[in-house]
C-alpha cells in the first residue's frame, strides 16, 4: 500500500482507539491474556512513543513512561502519543531508521504502526462490545506481512522453524493470495482477508466458518501452527 494510504488509515486507527477510551476502561481484552482495556491503552500508546523514537533518534530502546490511570488523563496522553508518531512518520518513506527488521527505514514503521493499531482498535472495540469490520485491502496488508516480517522473525530469532512446504493463503473478498514456504503450494485455505489476518494473530478460530481448505489440509495446518507471529 501507498504511504498516503497507510498513514491515513494509521489515523482513523488510532482515532477509533482512543473513542474506545470513553468505554469501561477494566473491560478484558480477550485475546490480550489478562490485560484490561486500560493496560492495551498502555501498550500502545507506549508503543507509539517507541516507534516515534525508533525514527527521530533512530533507536530502540526508548522506554515509554507509564500510562495515567485516570481517564481524561489517559485520554489525553493516549491523544499525544498518536500525535507524535503520526508527525514522526509523515516523511519521505525512505528515510534510513532503526527497526526490527529490514527494510531499516521510515516506510517499515509506516506499515507496521499502521497494522498494529488496526488489530488493537478491533481488541479494543471487541472489550467493550463494539468490533467493526476491517478494511479488507488493508487486512491484506497484514497478512502480507505477517509473511515477509513477522514469520521470518520468528525464525530468526528461533523461536519457530522454517516451513518444510508451502502453504498458500487467498483473501475470497480481495483476490490476493500469499504464500508461505518453500517450491509449489501443497494446500490453499481461503477465507475474507479479516478472516485471515484475525486467524493469524490467534484472534479467530481457524476450525470457523469462513475457512475453505483445499488440497493436504493436515499439512497447511501443521504450517500454521508455528510461531509465526509475537
Amino acid at each position: 500500500m501507498e504511504p498516503s494510504s497507510l498513514l491515513g488509515h494509521l489515523r482513523s486507527e488510532l482515532d477509533a482507539f482512543r473513542d474506545c477510551l470513553d468505554g469501561d476502561l477494566a473491560a478484558p481484552v480477550v485475546h490480550c491474556g489478562d490485560w484490561t482495556l486500560l493496560d492495551l491503552a498502555g501498550h500502545l500508546g507506549g508503543s507509539n512513543l517507541w516507534a516515534a523514537a525508533a525514527v527521530t533518534e533512530n533507536r530502540g530502546d526508548y522506554e515509554a513512561p507509564a500510562a495515567p490511570g485516570e481517564r481524561a488523563a489517559l485520554v489525553r496522553w493516549f491523544e499525544g502519543t498518536s500525535r507524535n508518531l503520526y508527525e514522526a512518520l509523515d516523511t519521505d518513506p525512505g528515510t534510513p531508521a532503526w527497526t526490527f527488521h529490514p527494510p531499516h527505514t521510515v516506510g517499515f514503521w509506516q506499515r507496521r504502526r499502521c497494522l498494529e493499531a488496526l488489530v488493537h482498535r478491533w481488541d479494543a472495540e471487541l472489550a467493550v462490545g463494539i468490533p467493526r469490520p476491517l478494511d479488507a485491502e488493508l487486512a491484506g496488508e497484514g497478512v502480507a506481512e505477517v509473511f515477509d516480517t513477522m514469520a521470518p522473525r520468528q525464525v530468526d530469532r528461533g523461536r519457530a522453524r522454517s516451513p518444510e512446504a508451502a502453504l498458500r493463503l487467498t483473501a475470497t473478498d480481495t483476490g490476493a493470495s500469499w504464500d508461505y514456504g518453500p517450491g509449489a503450494p501443497v494446500a490453499e485455505l481461503a477465507a475474507p482477508a479479516e478472516s485471515l489476518l484475525l486467524m493469524l494473530w490467534g484472534r479467530a478460530p481457524l476450525d470457523g466458518g469462513a475457512f475453505v481448505w483445499n488440497g493436504d489440509e493436515e499439512a497447511g495446518r501443521r504450517i500454521l501452527r508455528g510461531s509465526l507471529t509475537a
